[in-house]
């Protein structure tokens, strides 16, 4: 075990929508490396529960059939699995139906050292029936946590009635609404890099950022997942992942590392950024919806190609881009660009941040004209740092400027395995850190910003801008941003 794996209490884990798509990808795999790592050991339980009537011989076959596909095979150790398997049992819960449910109060033991936790893999509209069975069950404790998955609604209204019904049970120190963004290793670093450093907290404003760009792109389609049409690109990342990242490129200083000193820093952020409604959607945001393509060695299907018959003609948007303002003090005049899309040239999620232009240039006779800085943070692929720098190209025959990149890659820096977000963030539930973890009023907040640009798209005429799959969007995306005389940063610019 590194000596730098803090190991937790023992818990119960309960995981409600065990057998789904999330339970096998995402949870299974993250609880299996922490348990390798030695994070926890046979003194924690996880506990699927799901509507499903299945044994426990055979959720611990689901279990290892996960860890087999899902888990890298250097990191798949024959008896680490044994072991982790015989931790994890099964209990057959249908909430609607708690007289036809297995007895989950038998899995879980009644020890206050024994932390208590419920994630809830399912969709939104069983989170108050969940919690409801809990607590008439009697299976709620005071210090028992709930994670929460998105989608969290589709606006404000729908989402304080999400919100209003697990909060009917749980407090809001119990409840951790997971935003697997949050847990990336670069977004930490993000963190450490600002406020850990001397080097950057200086500049990190108006006077010497030229503008700040956020790219979420994904080269895989929507495919056929039904809830996607429902909600498009803007409430799909927009509202939760990109805002939240936002906030921590933006917010000031917290006066600790304190969960609640760190989320109302974000809260100030969003309630800063100008609303965009009614005559600015048009000008500040482009939507599109990518068509198909077809060459001589591949054929890639359109988004309404995709759609069952019923859904043809979607006007629902694959890719947004938009700018937006932080009316405060210390980003006044700067512009955040946003921008996220599927079926996009390449998957990458990166934050630049763009210093302004040298105020005076002494190499008028030089080869090359100085660039302005910038700083990107890589959040996938390849995580990593990286600042772009001017310097003089090696050898004689005069001044030629170049720019370079002072690369920081984990994977080459850091001789170990990344752990991926999910695992932090189960283990942070565990140790009671709501740190990266979304409170109600920054959800709250975030959709009152999203709302009016929604509304907005739904009284326009015109459909979503189309374009073609294996691109960077639609070319108004192109000209929301060089109209201000800037390009979108694509590793290469």
């Amino acid at each position: 075990m590194s000596s730098r794996i803090i190991p937790v209490q023992p818990f119960d884990y309960v995981v409600f929508g065990a057998t789904g798509d999330l339970t096998k990808r995402k949870l299974v795999p993250a609880l299996y490396h922490r348990f390798m790592d030695g994070q926890f050991d046979e003194q924690s339980r996880i506990i699927g529960a799901s509507r499903s009537k299945l044994s426990e011989a055979d959720f611990q076959k689901q279990v290892r059939d996960a860890l087999g596909q899902f888990v890298e095979k250097d990191y798949q150790d024959a008896d680490t699995i044994e072991r982790f398997v015989k931790i994890c049992t099964y209990v057959p819960v249908d909430a609607s139906k708690p007289d036809e449910s297995g007895d989950l109060g038998a899995a879980l033991r009644d020890d206050p050292k024994v932390v208590r936790a419920f994630y809830l893999a399912v969709a939104p509209d069983l989170f108050e029936p969940i919690a409801e069975y809990l607590h008439n069950k009697k299976l709620y404790r005071r210090d028992a946590r709930v994670v929460i998955e998105k989608p969290l609604g589709h606006d404000l209204a729908s989402s304080q009635e999400i919100n209003d019904g697990v909060a009917k049970i749980f407090k809001e120190d119990q409840v951790y609404r997971i935003d697997h963004y949050l847990g990336k290793e670069t977004v930490q670093n993000l963190l450490a890099l600002r406020f850990a450093n001397t080097l950057f907290e200086p500049v990190w404003n108006s006077a010497h950022i030229d503008h700040v760009q956020l790219t979420v792109a994904e080269s895989v389609g929507a495919g056929t997942r039904g809830y996607y049409d429902e909600s498009g690109a803007l409430r799909d990342m927009i509202q939760n992942h990109m805002l939240q990242l936002l906030c921590l490129v933006a917010m000031e200083p917290p006066a600790s590392d304190d969960a609640n000193a760190l989320r109302d820093e974000k809260l100030k952020v969003l309630r800063a950024l100008r609303p965009i409604a009614n005559g600015e959607v048009a000008r500040e945001t482009v939507r599109g919806q990518y068509r198909g393509v077809t060459s001589e060695t591949a054929s890639v299907a359109s988004y309404q190609d995709e759609l069952p018959e019923d859904k043809k003609g979607s006007r629902t948007e694959t890719f947004v881009a938009m700018k937006a303002h932080i009316d405060n003090w210390r980003w006044a005049g700067v512009p955040f660009y946003l921008r996220t899309g599927k079926r996009m040239a390449e998957r990458v999620s990166e934050i630049c941040i763009q210093f302004k232009p040298i105020p005076h240039s002494i190499f008028d006779h030089a080869e090359g004209a100085p660039r302005p800085n910038k700083l990107i943070l890589r959040l996938q692929p390849d995580e990593g740092v990286k600042l772009m720098m001017m310097i003089k190209d090696p050898g004689p025959g005069g001044m030629r400027l170049r720019e370079v990149p002072l690369n920081l890659s984990f994977a080459e820096t850091f001789d170990e395995r990344t752990p991926e977000a999910y695992e932090r963030l189960l283990m942070d539930v565990i140790r009671g850190s709501q740190t990266l973890f979304m409170r109600r009023d920054e959800l709250e907040a975030a959709w009152q910003w999203v709302d009016p640009i929604r509304e907005a798209w739904n009284r326009a005429s015109e459909p979503p801008q189309t374009y073609t799959a294996g691109t960077w969007g639609p070319s108004g995306a192109v000209a929301l941003i060089e109209r201000d005389g800037r390009s979108w940063y694509e590793g290469n610019n």
